[in-house]
């Protein structure tokens, strides 16, 4: 079963047009899938999490109460993007399972929004924040493979606690940020082919058949994989054990015993006097 649907060229060519629309069900399929094996594992097989501390009195007594995590500016952008990035999923595959509207206008108008915030994102993220926070370093990769180690049963010792995001986070930050920038990217040319209100001029022969062919398959592609990506990110954010971090994205801040527990202070040091403006990622529900 092709996974691209093909058309012919007025110069008898066949050109792709779109992909397969069943790949919506699928990436649904996959989300659901992952969700309830993920569940099982946790409930029935997952060992207690367990790490190495060492926190000195004076390290201990220099934690807030309330532990500072996200900005304002922080917080308003992710849940700019995640609206913006619903509505596009919304107007994008809604008429693709039969619930007709006019959703093109609606669709370019999140997107530029979507575009606009990312861009304000890795400017903020750049010069602003901790750029490298996000992104695995050494210790993430050492303990991934403790983790794994002591997973199945070998000799390994406890891992450290997390940074401000476990490896988990970062993973998934550099997943979505792939998939984002396809659907962006692609998205923004796909402009010149509809009306924009003047936004952009149309020019539907900026690019060749197969060019343009390519790329809405390729927005597409990454159109259903965000479906599955998002649905397992709200996943993680209700889970139990990850609310601390959800609320954090709501109100700033996480308690001083979820961060003692599930945090270095030596990876990630607070300051009770201001709220840190180090790390904000778009993955921190996860």
């Amino acid at each position: 079963m092709d996974f691209i649907t093909w058309a012919i060229s007025p110069w008898g060519r066949s050109v792709p047009i779109h992909i397969a629309w069943y790949l919506i069900w699928v990436a649904v399929i996959a989300g659901l899938l992952f969700m309830i094996v993920h569940a099982l594992y946790v409930a029935i097989f997952a060992a207690p999490k367990k790490f190495t501390k060492n926190d000195s009195p004076a390290v201990l007594a220099a934690v807030p109460e309330r532990v500072p995590r996200h900005s304002l500016v922080a917080r308003a952008f992710h849940w700019l993007m995640a609206i913006s990035m619903f509505a596009l999923l919304i107007t994008a595959f809604l008429p693709k399972v039969g619930i007709k509207f006019d959703w093109v206008t609606y669709h370019w108008i999140a997107g530029l929004v979507l575009t606009a915030s990312i861009i304000f994102h890795i400017i903020h993220a750049s010069f602003f924040l901790d750029f490298w926070s996000i992104w695995p370093d050494k210790i993430d990769l050492r303990d991934a493979k403790r983790r794994l180690l002591r997973s199945i049963g070998k000799e390994a010792p406890p891992p450290d606690r997390f940074a401000k995001y476990p490896l988990e986070n970062k993973l998934y930050h550099a997943v979505i940020l792939l998939s984002g920038l396809a659907v962006i990217v692609t998205g923004v040319f796909m402009m010149k082919r509809v009306n924009t209100a003047g936004i952009f001029t149309r020019n539907p022969y900026l690019f060749g058949d197969m060019t343009w062919g390519m790329m809405y398959v390729l927005h597409g592609l990454a159109g259903v994989g965000l479906i599955a990506l998002i649905m397992v990110h709200v996943y993680f954010g209700i889970r139990p054990e990850k609310l601390p971090i959800t609320k954090s994205m709501i109100f700033g801040y996480m308690s001083r015993d979820f961060y003692l527990e599930e945090h270095d202070p030596k990876r990630w040091a607070v300051e009770e006097s201001s709220p840190p403006q180090k790390g904000y990622a778009p993955s921190d529900a996860d």
